[in-house]
């Protein structure tokens, strides 16, 4: 009885299996998918313009970071010095930290255009898991994110550290270059963190079990020290240490929340009168 509103929807929309008829839905479609890209592009080069002038803020904000670690781990008798290698790089780094920001602060908008096109195509049973775990992979981006910010200071610190072993050396960093990197780790951070969504999904699609999660669970370890490597923009072991660990428990995580949703399954089965909406003891 539950599929019988999707069927008609779909038998009204090719009644006649008239090829115009589906031709005309599909220029609807392109035309939708045309407004929402427009759209799209039109927030993010908004949201660039804003990130213009937001660009100081937040390079003064990343530079205090660096600077500070720089201080308190800098070998004595060593120099550190910001230097960039040529005159257009100051314009074209602002140009790209700016577009970054944007993308960022964007990103939402372009993400809610994306959905109110796939939206209508889905059956609410289809919808209710993106709509339930749409906050929760916010939540998870932003603690990547903060997780990461806490973390810098160390990592610059224990980084600068080792100029120790080369006495009379000086620093010089490319201040475009440091602040990109350090964006790009947060970002990646924040991605990173979106693995225990993927495993949910995966769960709740049944294309994996928590049986296989639990038995293969090294082999699940190495692929998320693995994927740390790849997400990691200086490929080191410490940052790949640093997102790694969080993400191996992240991932333990997920396979428990799995197990709940295979066990509310099998309890439908069991007794159809069961709501998927019921907590599982």
């Amino acid at each position: 009885m539950g599929a019988q509103p999707d069927m008609s929807r779909d038998k009204a929309r090719n009644s006649s299996g008239d090829p115009e008829e589906f031709r005309a839905t599909l220029i609807e479609h392109l035309e939708e998918l045309r407004t929402r890209l427009v759209r799209s592009i039109t927030v993010i080069v908004i949201c660039w313009v804003g990130g213009w002038f937001a660009e100081p803020w937040v390079y003064g904000t990343l530079h205090n970071i660096v600077g500070e670690a720089m201080k308190s781990s800098l070998p004595p008798g060593s120099n550190y010095v910001e230097a960039f290698n040529h005159f257009t790089e100051m314009f074209l780094f602002k140009l790209k930290l700016s577009f970054l920001i944007g993308l960022v602060v964007a990103l939402p908008l372009v993400i809610n255009q994306l959905w109110g096109f796939i939206a209508p195509g889905l059956t609410p049973a289809e919808r209710r898991p993106v709509v339930r775990l749409a906050p929760i992979s916010f939540l998870l981006f932003l603690m990547g994110a903060t997780f990461c910010w806490f973390c810098l200071p160390a990592g610059i610190g224990w980084f600068v550290s080792y100029l120790a072993d080369f006495p009379g050396a000086s620093l010089f960093q490319e201040p475009g270059a440091m602040v990109l990197f350090l964006v790009k780790l947060i970002l990646a951070f924040g991605l990173g963190f979106q693995l225990p969504i993927i495993v949910y999904g995966l769960g709740a699609l049944g294309l994996l079990s928590a049986q296989t999660l639990s038995k293969y669970w090294r082999h699940g370890t190495v692929f998320v020290f693995f994927l740390s490597a790849i997400l990691t923009p200086s490929n080191d072991p410490l940052t790949m240490l640093m997102m790694a660990i969080p993400l191996s428990i992240l991932f333990m995580i997920s396979v428990w929340a799995v197990k709940i949703v295979q066990r509310k399954k099998v309890k439908v089965i069991e007794n159809p009168n069961f709501s998927e909406d019921d907590d599982v003891d």
